[in-house]
Formats: C-alpha cells, structure tokens, sequence
C-alpha cells in the first residue's frame, strides 16, 4: 500500500486535485445545510398537519419544492465533480503504469516476480481503475458522515430532550437519551459488520487474481493457437475457469452475510428512531413535529455513523486493487533492482603467484 501511495499521491500535486476537492467539499457543506433544513421542514409539516392548518400545509409544500431543486442541483454538481477527479486521476496513474511497463523493455521480463504472476494488463486496466474510483467516494462520503454526526447528534440532543424512567418509586431523567442510544445502535451495526466481513479483503483480492489468470490463459492460449493447437488447452482452460467460478462463489457468501447487517440496517433505523422517540410523545412532552424531525435526525446519524457499514464492500474491494497495483510497481523496482546488480562490475580476487621450489 505504501507503493502505491508513493505513485498515486503524484495526481495530487497537480492545482487541479485540490480545485476539484474543495469544489466537492463545498458541495457536501451545501448539501449538509439543505439537510439541515429538510429536518426542521419534517417539524413544521407535520405539525402543520397535527393541526390541520392548510395553510401551513400549502406553503411547507413550497419550501419542500425549493429545498429538493437545491439537493438535486447540488447532488448533480458533484456527480460531476467527483467522476471528473476519477477520470483524470485514473488516466494520470495509468499513464505512470504503462510508462513503466514499457520502459526498459520491463513487458518482456515481466512474468513471475516472488513466484507469483504479475499479469499487467489486468492491474494497468481493471486494478488501476479501482484504485482511483473509490477513495474519492469514500473520501467524500466520511466528510459528509463526519459533518452530519456533527450537526444531527446537536439536534437529537436539544429535540429529543430527556427520558425519564421510574425506578423503586423515584424517578431518573436520562439526558440526550437519543444520542446515547443511537451510539450504541451504530456502535452493534458497525461491530457486527467488521466481524461478519472481516475476510473480505483476502476474498475479493484472490478473485481479482483469479479473473486476471483467467484471462491471462485466454490470451496465451488464443497466441498458441495460431501457431499449432495443444491439446491439453482445453484442460488449462477449464481448470482456469473452475478458480473463477470458485472464488466468485466465495465472494457471493461474503455479500450474502454482509447484507444481512447492511440490509437489516436500513430497515430498522427509521423504526427504532420512532421506538424511542415515542415515550415522551405519548407523554405529552413532544409534539407530532417533533418526533418526526427526532426520528429523522436519528436515521441521519445512523447513516453517518455506519459509514463503514454501508462502505465496508467498496473499501475492501479498494484495498485489494491498490494493494495489487503497489505488487506491481514493486515488480518493476525489483527488476530495476536486478538489472543494476548485473551491471556491477565482477570483483576479481587476485592472488600472488606461488614461489618456486
């Protein structure tokens, strides 16, 4: 990974990575403030509507109108920001790539580095590619989490307001109760995924590897082919097939129990954000407004704090493919490495000649 970094990291010397991050930067505190807003519009509907005053019914729908056309002209902005930063950061490290692929004729010599097959064509194209895609997601993804716990764990507090629970005749109020219970909810979600998808990253990174073999075989079988057909191709072939679909089915089970904490997730956050909300409504101390805005603000920080939950696939699938293409740049220092030890001159031990008798 280290390798990796010492290449990719060129991109970012480049005025125009740090113009595109702040532009995204700006973008996601823009959109943070329309969230912001839409949790309070949340409040004044549905008190408006507990109310049955249609009037305030009729201009929530306007203000809802103005808030949507700003998330959306600000959620296409950074479409385009951010799949602008993967293109020239991907063409950039591709370029880096192939330059030191073709350089000293490496492509010729590049087979078996460490025992292991390099496969380049596979790492330049597919690995490079992810490897530039998804820190950009993330990135601005983990910002975003980050200023949305921020902003929504202050509304939790002042809207949701203290639980009070009666215990051997006395009573005992239990501050931010919201904020305490959605830390714990996040804290089980986050926990549950890192042990269920804890091989993921061995996982994807032998399919990757498998994929690239596979079509490594391909390619060298069609060359043979030109020339004289062997028959034992066939058997190459099948068996180079039979570790994809293996690994692929590997990869199928890690999705299958990853899910089921993403999935699971995603389902019950808005409902226990209203399961806890509803105490101290049926209390009297909140109103209809308010439970709503609560149970929103507690999805929103549900959704930043399981940043890792719902990110958890695409992270791994990104330490896999960086971590695939740094084996390939350390390939070619190495073979740099062998190419100056061949050129050291020989030490030539140079003995006296022997006395006569």
């Amino acid at each position: 990974m280290r390798r990796f970094w010492q290449t990719a990291r060129g991109f970012w010397h480049r005025p125009t990575a740090w113009a595109l991050m702040a532009m995204l930067a700006v973008c996601v505190i823009l959109q943070l403030i329309v969230q912001y807003r839409l949790n309070f519009w949340n409040r004044d509907f549905f008190n408006a509507l507990e109310a049955r005053d249609g009037r305030q019914i009729w201009h929530q729908a306007r203000v809802l109108a103005a808030l949507a056309a700003s998330s959306v002209t600000l959620a296409i902005i950074a479409v385009w920001g951010r799949m602008t930063f993967q293109r020239l950061w991907r063409d950039w490290l591709t370029h880096q790539l192939i330059t030191s692929w073709l350089a000293d004729q490496r492509y010729q010599r590049l087979g078996f580095v460490n025992g292991q097959r390099q496969n380049p064509e596979y790492r330049i194209t597919e690995d490079a590619r992810l490897a530039t895609d998804a820190p950009i997601d993330l990135v601005v993804g983990l910002l975003s989490s980050v200023l949305a716990a921020s902003v929504f764990i202050v509304v939790l507090w002042n809207v949701g307001g203290a639980l009070e629970i009666r215990i051997w005749g006395g009573t005992i109020a239990v501050p931010g109760y919201l904020v305490i219970a959605s830390v714990v909810y996040a804290s089980t979600t986050t926990l549950g995924m890192m042990v269920i998808g804890r091989n993921m990253v061995e996982v994807i990174e032998n399919k990757n590897q498998a994929e690239a073999d596979f079509k490594y075989v391909v390619a060298r079988v069609n060359t043979r082919a030109t020339l004289a057909p062997q028959p034992e191709d066939a058997s190459i072939l099948a068996t180079a097939q039979t570790e994809v679909i293996h690994q692929w089915k590997r990869l199928c089970g890690q999705h299958m129990r990853t899910t089921l904490v993403s999935h699971g997730n995603t389902l019950l956050a808005p409902v226990v954000g209203l399961l806890f909300c509803a105490p101290n409504y049926v209390a009297g101390t909140v109103s209809l407004g308010e439970v709503t805005q609560a149970a929103a603000a507690f999805v929103s920080v549900q959704g930043a704090f399981n940043w890792l939950v719902d990110n958890y696939p695409r992270l791994a699938e990104w330490l896999s493919s960086a971590y695939r293409v740094g084996i390939l740049l350390k390939a070619f220092d190495e073979l740099d490495g062998q190419v100056s030890a061949s050129m050291q001159p020989e030490t030539v031990e140079i003995r006296p000649d022997p006395q006569p008798t």
